[in-house]
């Protein structure tokens, strides 16, 4: 059969918060788009991550915040966990931000083309339909690595079947201590299973400042959870009644459920690229700063891109080679600026919360050499005590300069990593921050007394 051939501005393969935010933006300047999806627009993050681990992860908190009650002076009992409630729950958010962005999609004009794409010299074919687009935008994605385990969906498990399951098992181990790891270890232990991390590097969290490791490994101690670091998996095998784990130096760990959560591959192979003329390596994109590929007016944005494996990361990559395009086009007047990882906050949703920007102090150091830091006890601020919680601010400055790295530790510290983000990115100095007024009482207080120290004039804290 003849292929039926449709040309576009723009043909983006893959729907997910990369390839939306990249049709979106370019329908926005007046470009025609084609948006492929096999499945649904919205991709993992709005069906099997960010959105319903969120919304599992919430629910845990209200778990705990019924148990803890009598310490308010308020008695509630917690009569049971219903999985199947809990789901209904997050699915119910699912959807309504999905009929949200498809009817966006619809309203910009946009041609969502289902089925799965495939990129060839003369465009992307998608069945019988060849999309042959004056520029092309890979945004495939990423998939749950397994490291080869025999993931069956009912013993061993990865995040997609986490958030499908019946009944919430007995007892659990995670294999993986980064971000994906410790939210599922957290949201479990908080609905009552009994939970073991299993990380190979030496601490979790590895990818953060070690002063929050630290800290979310002395809160997971204190709820319960056993975090096993240092030592990677040698094997593991279904049993009678569960999993057992072996780590390469013998040790063993059984479970009802063993959870593979070592991380997300970019979702390249099959689809032609290389065929196409686009570089690889060790199957991410090959991009310039610019995130061209190596094939002429073809683009890759989100997790394809080697880097933080963030929505919002996507999100951006998205809007950049959106005007890019189109300023190519002469449809925009200046060229965007690039996105860089080093400027994108990242937020792990676990109990406590870990939420930083910029460098780490190890990291700052290897870059400028002489830095300056100061951590903020959350102890010292009043709406973190009112919410019992602990942790820290971390500020990190060059020595006489700017500020360059936030990291910080505790129950809802996420919604603070929006100023922090603009500290870092517009390179503000500890002197012009604490010279703003932060409002009393606030978490975000918590980092006016940061920098407030910082510039050596401490007031709920010690300079």
């Amino acid at each position: 059969m003849r292929s039926m051939t449709s040309t576009h501005d723009v043909v983006v393969l893959g729907a997910g918060s990369g390839g939306y935010a990249t049709a979106l933006r370019a329908a926005q300047l007046g470009l025609t788009v084609a948006l492929v999806e096999k499945d649904k627009v919205g991709g993992t993050c709005l069906h099997r991550g960010c959105i319903p681990t969120k919304a599992w992860l919430h629910a845990a908190e209200v778990a705990d915040q019924t148990r803890e009650s009598a310490a308010l002076g308020i008695h509630a009992t917690l009569d049971r966990i219903d999985p199947a409630g809990v789901r209904a729950y997050a699915d119910g958010v699912v959807d309504r931000l999905y009929r949200g962005l498809g009817g966006l999609v619809k309203a910009d004009g946009i041609e969502t083309v289902t089925g799965e794409g495939r990129l060839t010299d003369e465009g992307v074919q998608v069945g019988d339909r060849l999309l042959s687009g004056r520029c092309t935008v890979l945004a495939t994605g990423s998939f749950a690595r397994t490291l080869g385990l025999p993931i069956d969906g009912q013993r061993i498990i990865t995040s997609d079947h986490a958030l499908r399951l019946e009944q919430l098992p007995a007892t659990a181990i995670v294999l993986g201590g980064g971000v994906i790891g410790v939210e599922f270890a957290s949201a479990w232990r908080s609905l009552g299973v009994e939970v073991t991390v299993v990380e190979a590097l030496d601490r979790l969290v590895p990818a953060e400042d070690p002063e929050a490791s630290k800290a979310l490994a002395r809160a997971f101690r204190r709820r319960g959870i056993t975090a096993v670091t240092g030592t990677p998996m040698q094997s593991a095998e279904v049993t009678d009644d569960g999993v057992r784990l072996t780590l390469a130096d013998g040790a063993t760990h059984e479970a009802e459920v063993l959870l593979v959560a070592v991380g997300r591959g970019p979702v390249t192979e099959g689809l032609g690229f290389e065929e196409a003329g686009v570089r690889l390596d060790r199957g991410f994109v090959v991009v310039d700063e610019r995130l061209a590929t190596s094939r002429e007016n073809t683009w890759a944005v989100g997790d394809l891109v080697p880097g933080l494996q963030l929505a919002h990361r996507g999100f951006a990559h998205g809007i950049f080679v959106a005007e890019e395009i189109a300023h190519r086009a002469q449809k925009l007047d200046r060229a965007p600026t690039p996105v860089r990882d080093r400027e994108i906050p990242k937020v792990t949703y676990c109990e406590p919360e870990i939420a930083s920007v910029g460098h780490s102090e190890e990291s700052a150091r290897q870059a400028y050499g002489e830095v300056e830091s100061y951590s903020y006890n959350l102890a010292g601020n009043g709406r973190s005590q009112i919410l019992k919680t602990a942790g820290f601010v971390k500020v990190v400055r060059r020595t006489d300069g700017p500020v360059v790295g936030i990291t910080m530790v505790g129950s809802r510290v996420g919604e603070l990593v929006g100023e922090a983000q603009l500290i870092t990115a517009w390179e503000a100095y500890p002197e012009e921050v604490a010279a703003l007024v932060h409002a009393h009482p606030t978490q975000n207080e918590a980092l006016g007394e940061a920098h407030l120290a910082l510039a050596g004039k401490p007031l709920h804290a010690h300079g």
